[in-house]
């Protein structure tokens, strides 16, 4: 058992250090690159992974879980299709400008016209969460919370496109952009979309001033 945790902690400081070499070096990122930022040998490296685009296709991989199936597993706990609404659009966002889960997105997106690979994964990430906001949507709309003014496809297509524009703005660094300001934007295209305040009983218990 010991050695196994081992092993999924050393995979974990690869797959750390690989988005970490993605980031600084770009998608064509050399193998000796993410072992010098790994703090070890290539032949180390290539132990756990035969070659580069398995270790960045791993670092993919583990961003997509963050995005959608961590996200799918939180809001499966959530009965009100407002408190899931709001609390998946707050978890689709970047933490900050330094989110290495998203540089990476970033860059692999950059690199999707030379790598078709890295455009698949993207695009199916994408549509899963879009599919993922569509079952919120028309849950919500089924039970009278929502009073959808577009088709669920459409709303659900724009926010995860503000998600990423939003996100993209903060890793560019914009002054005025960050995780809050990001995820209000975000909501007040869903309260138009919904004709919702998404004022969940979690804001109003902390004292979050209405929308009219």
């Amino acid at each position: 058992m010991a050695k196994t945790q081992g092993q999924k902690d050393r995979r974990a400081a690869l797959i750390s250090a690989t988005q970490k070499a993605v980031i600084a070096h770009g998608a064509d990122v050399k193998l000796t690159e993410i072992a010098k930022q790994a703090g070890l040998t290539s032949g180390a490296v290539l132990y756990h992974y035969p070659d580069v685009q398995s270790l960045i296709l791993e670092a993919n991989r583990a961003g997509t879980e963050r995005f959608y199936d961590e996200r799918m597993q939180m809001i499966a706990k959530i009965d009100d299709p407002a408190e899931k609404l709001v609390s998946t659009i707050r978890s689709g966002l970047p933490t900050d400008a330094d989110d290495d889960a998203v540089r990476l997105f970033c860059e692999l997106g950059g690199a999707a016209r030379r790598h078709p690979i890295y455009g698949t994964l993207l695009t199916s990430l994408y549509d899963r969460q879009v599919a993922m906001y569509q079952v919120i949507l028309e849950t919500g709309a089924a039970r009278g919370t929502f009073d959808l003014r577009q088709e669920s496809l459409t709303i659900g297509r724009n926010l995860v496109a503000l998600e990423d524009a939003y996100g993209y703005r903060m890793m560019a660094g914009h002054p005025t952009i960050d995780h809050e300001v990001a995820c209000e934007l975000l909501l007040d295209y869903a309260r138009l979309a919904t004709g919702h305040p998404l004022i969940t009983k979690a804001a109003l218990d902390e004292g979050t001033p209405t929308h009219d």
